[in-house]
């Protein structure tokens, strides 16, 4: 049986902590006990990890063998923010298939409402993400930055920068990432409900991002978030 996996909160030496409510849910959902066995990541590396004390807010691990982890592409996503609750379900599935940056971006169709909350959610987000690369058996959940506006994420640096957008006609996503990619980063912009706007499309072009799309159907974001995701995850690793 697979073990499940925790990331930890803390690692000194041969010893991880879960601490705060990341334990508390070790020991409510999986009644853990003293001399339990799960894999702990603990940054880069996942190790088989033995439970010696477990207390309110607190389970400690002692750290064992190294377990071989999967490489992963680092694959960055660039979010427009958009309706809270699409989008905390675009971070936990986008996580699941393996990004390992996500850039929440004010753009020009965000609500302005949602854009003037955003800065508040980014530790309710960072709880999503990482109870979805536990649940995902990752070594580490995805890097979620504060929200920033468009101009400031138009320069990050990736080998492959790909900007989604509906208006494209001749190049779909699935065409512009190769499996010689692996190793690479990758950058992948998808805009807020409605879109991105033709001038954020044209600050996107004079940036160097490609353009593609998913196609002829028009999607939610949220949807076109995990679609796009999957697609370029897929073709990563289809050697």
């Amino acid at each position: 049986m697979t073990r499940r996996r925790f990331i930890a909160d803390e690692v000194s030496g041969n010893r991880a902590l879960l601490l705060g409510e990341h334990a508390d849910h070790l020991v409510r959902a999986l009644r853990a006990r003293v001399g339990q066995e799960f894999d702990v990541a603990t940054g880069e590396d996942v190790h088989r990890g033995r439970i010696t004390s477990v207390s309110a807010g607190r389970v400690e691990f002692e750290l064992g063998e190294e377990i071989s982890a999967a490489a992963v592409a680092e694959i960055a996503l660039i979010l427009a923010v958009f309706k809270f609750d699409r989008m905390e379900w675009a971070i936990e599935k986008c996580t699941e298939l393996g990004v390992s940056r996500i850039v929440p971006v004010i753009s020009r169709r965000t609500d302005v409402h949602l854009a003037a909350a955003s800065a508040k959610r980014a530790e309710r987000w960072h709880r999503i993400a990482l109870q979805a690369a536990e649940q995902s058996r990752r070594a580490a959940p995805p890097e979620i930055e504060k929200p920033v506006k468009l101009v400031e994420a138009l320069n990050l640096q990736a080998a492959l920068r790909i900007v989604l957008a509906e208006s494209e006609e001749r190049t779909l996503l699935r065409d512009v990432v190769k499996p010689d990619s692996t190793g690479s980063r990758i950058a992948l912009a998808v805009g807020p409900e409605g879109g991105w706007t033709d001038d954020e499309l044209q600050s996107f072009r004079q940036a160097g991002w490609i353009s593609a799309s998913l196609g002829n159907t028009i999607l939610r974001a949220e949807t076109a978030a995990i679609a796009a995701t999957a697609v370029v995850v897929s073709a990563l690793y289809s050697f």
